[in-house]
């Protein structure tokens, strides 16, 4: 766990809002094709893999949760569709960094290219990346520390070594036995967590292998 006190870019970029976030990403351009005409609806819609794109009022309340600012480092854990981390690339801006980790190739190869859609001049996500998790690893321990840490699947117990992999003053939110809780690393310590439940939520299963 990093003691470091983490980026210090914020102020040069404007903070995006969540809502002006969405407006830049369309939820459309990361459905299936048979699934697009559902894009403004607000339910989950399926990806394929017995994988969802989340309803878009869970995300909005995810990302509020998480609070990601100009110039963090984020990990996405279970990026599916890739829109969740292509709307963290915007929250995040371009001195910031999203990595997406995604256990099934054929949806990593759809989120790459659904990114690829998104006019550059418009909205520039090439801090942003998708990439396959590593079998019987949760995130990127190799990579860290993160600034921010979200998990679009659902733990049955809270996982110490996604904790880990966030510096102090970090933040993680994911959903744990059907209750979603926001992690804050207050310190460097094993027992330095702060932890808030937020309301009853459901998702897929967060798989390790």
């Amino acid at each position: 766990m990093d003691t470091g006190m983490g980026v210090a870019m914020e102020s040069k970029h404007p903070q995006v809002s969540v809502p002006e976030a969405f407006s830049q990403v369309p939820r459309e351009l990361f459905l299936p094709e048979e699934e697009r005409h559902f894009a403004s609806s607000n339910v989950p819609l399926s990806i394929g893999e017995r994988q969802t794109n989340s309803q878009p009022s869970t995300v909005a309340d995810m990302l509020e949760l998480l609070e990601p600012r100009p110039g963090h480092r984020v990990l996405d854990v279970g990026s599916g569709s890739g829109w969740t981390a292509a709307l963290l690339g915007v929250l995040v801006g371009p001195r910031g960094q999203v990595t997406g980790v995604e256990r099934h190739h054929r949806l990593i190869e759809r989120a790459r290219a659904s990114l690829r859609r998104l006019d550059p001049d418009t909205v520039d996500l090439s801090n942003v990346e998708i990439i396959t998790a590593d079998p019987g690893t949760l995130g990127r321990p190799d990579a860290g520390p993160f600034d921010r840490v979200l998990v679009s699947a659902e733990a049955q117990t809270l996982p110490t070594e996604l904790i880990e992999q966030l510096r102090v003053g970090g933040v993680m939110v994911i959903p744990v036995a059907g209750e979603m809780l926001k992690v804050v690393v207050t310190g460097s310590g094993d027992h330095d967590v702060s932890i808030t439940r937020h309301g009853q939520y459901r998702f897929v299963p967060l798989i390790r292998d």
